[in-house]
């Protein structure tokens, strides 16, 4: 059955990539949750999206040109509604203490926010952090950068591991000569361009990003692994239809 992962928590729903998004993931029982990782000008593991938090926060400036007091001053939550103000961008360790707790049993998508700006030490810092913690639930590390992944590759053989990418031959090609990938994360946009591909590509495919019915209906009737949404309850609720 095609799986469900919640974008940056519950992105349409809530402030993306922050605790009451994940809160949210976990309260519809969600297949998977996916967040980003960069780090701080203190090499602090935050969990945002941009490389930048003009978006996503009442700030300015880099995220890798911000320490981590500065970056927790920030309201992250106002932007999206005023019901969320003064909530802060959270630490990777905040995120996993809260999956940790609740006992999730899903799938964690790390995305290593590696696209934008390469975070020199980013990858064994994600794994020595999450030994720190006993979670219920399986991991997959991923990232549009193929030098990230090959990191990932040499540090860790045991999680698994995707290619996140819009509509990149050479990284379809990297993720096929390399056995440890077993996944691609494509745009739903090169789904519905692909499907003839689709039907013979032997590694696992959950495109981002699947919010409308029709876009989620595809997934369920191509039989993907699974897919990314900004909205998981209601995709979850799509998903019982199946």
């Amino acid at each position: 059955m095609t799986l469900v992962f919640a974008h940056r928590g519950s992105k349409g729903t809530h402030p993306e990539n922050t605790i009451p998004a994940f809160e949210e993931a976990i309260r519809v029982k969600v297949d998977g949750i996916e967040l980003d990782v960069q780090l701080t000008k203190d090499d602090e593991m935050v969990v945002i999206h941009d490389g930048d938090v003009e978006r996503t926060t009442n700030g300015n400036g880099l995220i890798k040109d911000l320490t981590l007091k500065e970056v927790k001053e920030l309201d992250a939550g106002s932007w999206f509604d005023s019901s969320f103000e003064n909530e802060r961008i959270p630490l990777f360790s905040e995120v996993l203490a809260l999956l940790e707790d609740k006992k999730y049993p899903g799938i964690l998508n790390i995305e290593i926010k590696t696209d934008e700006y390469d975070y020199e030490g980013i990858e064994l810092k994600i794994i020595n952090c999450l030994k720190e913690f006993d979670l219920a639930c399986n991991l997959v590390f991923s990232s549009f950068n193929t030098e990230t992944m090959e990191r990932m590759m040499s540090l860790d053989n045991v999680v698994s591991k995707a290619m996140i990418m819009d509509h990149s031959v050479r990284k379809i090609n990297f993720a096929k000569s390399h056995d440890s990938i077993s996944a691609i994360h494509p745009s739903i946009e090169w789904v519905k361009q692909n499907k003839e591909f689709i039907s013979s590509f032997e590694k696992k495919i959950r495109p981002w990003t699947a919010n409308t019915e029709e876009d989620m209906a595809l997934c369920f009737n191509l039989n993907l692994d699974g897919f990314h949404t900004d909205f998981p309850e209601k995709a979850m609720a799509e998903k019982e239809k199946y």
